[in-house]
């Protein structure tokens, strides 16, 4: 009988710690779990293989920024964790509001242990009966997985291959294309559907009950394997079964549709644009990618808890944009080229920017347009100034959104100085620049809590135009004008007339890095 969430949270072990669910209770009555493990680290998610109540004592999560305690939430859902249960007291009073949204958003059932117990007790207890379920899924599955091998070696169909492994779990199994293209799909002997096809669905339910997994061809992500366990079904025995058959549908797809020459060379034109590969070597990689080594192009740069998920939506926007792209995912970054119009250049970039920030991102993701490159031997340039973006605008980003049009999409083109003075500047350099040319003003702030120089920096951004400006700081206009004369006072002038403008400028922009 497969062990639930619920029966951990009050078992004897785990009851002294008087448990509580922060987020996604829904989820938790039919949450499965497969192993319990504990860990301080946040790092923790690519060690771990689906299926796990996670324990942790909120030590790391005491000193991590808001930013980082977002991405572990998303992390671990990408992962397909079964539950977070973290433990509250001094150090860490509560759990913060952001997490538990963020949580509630993933799907990932987040549990606050009000007082302390040993995480090492309750994990020998709780283990001791998973490893015993464990060891019967493990033999049901390799079943499964040789019943599917002997399938294929007798030529059926991936329907047919499907029917085997659904049979096994008492899931609804289904196999789709990186674009969401149904490639197969197949029932278990016996499924009663609903008695109301109409009735409304569950959708945090179905989400407990689903477990997706990647299928690549030759390291290239090529499907998705779904499967939905029937309510009062065993979601570990789905989830065992569908990794172990995870060979045998790469090597059905490989015989019925292998991937072709160009998304390969796509994925290795990436790699090698990444890793500063010979420029013979991305001349040769280019055409067979469908990307004319001389075009116009971008690099795109997506930081993001889930970088391989959204790989596709990236990949319909630039086809959609442009006239050719590729793309990797590796980890928690995803890169892209994106080939632009003759002609239209700006006006596909434009487009390109516009649709990422169209996209559905989770909490904490961030991208980057790099500059337009001309021709594949300039890809690595774009994609480094893309990344450098990133580095030096995710500060800025961090001031009103509506702000030089950032928000979580950042342009390289509008970090154009920030970019130039990282290459040509060491960090002291940066710094003397800085208070050498804004040095009264930096002391005002600072010794009267004023904000003049991010004031000086709006008003610069906007042309010099008071009225812009003013809207953009929420200030009356009588305000801003009043402010611009304690800056111009402490500037000795207005900097329009000084020449003086250009080297203002720069400063305030260096300066919120």
């Amino acid at each position: 009988m497969p062990i639930r969430l619920e029966d951990v949270l009050k078992h004897s072990t785990l009851t002294p710690a008087d448990p509580v669910i922060r987020a996604a209770a829904g989820i938790a009555a039919q949450t499965q779990l497969r192993w319990i493990h504990s860990s301080e680290v946040l790092d923790i998610a690519p060690l771990l293989g689906g299926g796990e109540l996670l324990l942790t004592g909120g030590q790391a999560l005491v000193t991590a920024t808001d930013k980082r305690r977002i991405g572990y939430i998303w992390e671990l859902a990408e992962r397909g964790v079964a539950a977070l249960a973290i433990e509250t007291g001094t150090a860490l009073p509560s759990i913060p509001s952001s997490m538990v949204g963020a949580a509630e958003s993933a799907g990932l059932p987040l549990i606050e242990l009000r007082k302390v117990v040993p995480f090492v007790g309750v994990m020998e207890a709780i283990n001791s009966l998973l490893v015993s379920e464990s060891a019967a899924h493990l033999q049901l599955a390799d079943q499964a997985s040789h019943a599917m091998a002997v399938e294929l070696a007798h030529g059926g169909s991936l329907d047919r291959i499907l029917a085997v492994l659904a049979d096994a779990t008492g899931a609804e199994v289904v196999l789709t294309s990186n674009a969401g293209a149904p490639l197969a799909s197949a029932l278990p002997a016996g499924f009663a559907p609903a008695a109301d096809p109409g009735a409304a669905v569950d959708a945090e339910e179905d989400r407990a009950r689903t477990t997706h997994i990647d299928v690549s061809v030759r390291g290239i992500p090529s499907a998705r394997l779904s499967l939905l366990t029937q309510a009062g079904g065993d979601v570990n025995l789905a989830r065992i079964a569908g990794n172990r058959s995870v060979d045998i549908l790469a090597l059905a797809l490989l015989q019925r549709m292998p991937p072709g020459l160009k998304e390969m060379a796509g994925a290795a034109l990436i790699r090698a644009v990444d890793s500063g590969t010979n420029n013979w070597r991305l001349q040769q990689l280019a055409p067979a990618a469908g990307i004319p080594p001389a075009a116009q192009l971008v690099a795109i740069v997506i930081r993001s808890p889930g970088s391989r998920q959204l790989r596709t939506a990236v990949e319909q926007l630039l086809d959609r944009a442009g006239r050719h792209s590729a793309s990797y995912a590796d980890n928690e970054q995803l890169l892209a080229l994106a080939v632009l119009r003759t002609g239209k250049t700006q006006e596909d970039r434009n487009e390109i920017l516009a649709g990422l920030r169209t996209l559905e991102l989770p909490e904490g993701s961030i991208s980057a347009v790099g500059p337009v490159a001309s021709g594949i031997s300039a890809a690595p340039w774009s994609l480094t100034e893309a990344r450098l973006t990133l580095d030096v605008g995710v500060g800025d980003a961090l001031h009103p959104a509506a702000r030089r049009g950032i928000g979580p999409v950042l342009d390289a083109e509008a970090f154009a100085l920030e970019r130039l003075a990282s290459h040509s500047l060491d960090e002291l350099q940066r710094t003397d620049f800085v208070r050498q040319q804004l040095g009264a003003l930096l002391e005002h702030d600072e010794q009267r809590h004023s904000t003049l120089v991010e004031t000086l920096r709006v008003w610069l951004d906007s042309g010099c135009n008071t009225a812009q400006a003013a809207r953009e700081l929420h200030l009356e206009r009588q305000s801003m004008h009043q402010r611009l004369q304690r800056i111009f006072s402490l500037c000795g002038g207005d900097p329009r007339s000084t020449g003086r403008l250009a080297a203002l400028h720069l400063a305030t922009r260096l300066a919120a890095l």
